[in-house]
């Protein structure tokens, strides 16, 4: 998987599947953190899920991550200011 360290924040790739029977983290697939999301894609739901999942299991308050693009797309790019790229890699290893 790969991580972009820039300006504070480190950025890779999500590819969420919607509808689970629970929000988990899967591991990586295609170069990106697989995700299951319980929310349906419907009226952002499923992009709020995915943040407060983020943030839960990084440590770190809702507000530090960011879809940076994707929001309507199943693969987003996801930036969490505040932590470096080891660190997200050992969060990642731990859930996989």
């Amino acid at each position: 998987m790969k991580f972009v360290e820039k300006d504070g924040a480190v950025t890779f790739d999500v590819r969420v599947v919607p509808r689970a029977s629970r929000s988990e983290v899967i591991g990586e697939h295609d170069g990106a953190l697989k995700v299951r999301i319980a929310s349906p894609p419907v009226d952002g739901a499923a992009n709020a899920e995915l943040i407060r999942m983020l943030a839960k299991a990084f440590g770190t308050a809702k507000s530090d991550i960011d879809i940076i693009s994707g929001s309507t797309s199943k693969t987003k790019r996801v930036s969490i200011r505040g932590r470096s790229p080891a660190a997200v890699e050992a969060v990642l290893k731990g859930k996989t």
